[in-house]
């Protein structure tokens, strides 16, 4: 089984960058405190780096 990451939205997308807004919403955030698990991939991976300062990742 591969590894899945934990993301969850610490911080407000007010005031963002539009793509940074666009790469929350395709996580699946909604609200500050929502929680998504989603399969550890490059592109995720990637989709991470974009808006790290946003989120917090935890590796299950």
């Amino acid at each position: 089984m591969s590894k899945q990451l934990e993301i969850t939205l610490n911080r407000s997308v007010i005031g963002a960058k539009e793509n940074q807004k666009n790469t929350v919403k395709a996580l699946g955030l909604k609200k500050i405190n929502d929680t998504v698990t989603h399969n550890d991939t490059p592109t995720l991976r990637g989709m991470v780096n974009t808006v790290s300062h946003l989120i917090t990742v935890v590796e299950l």
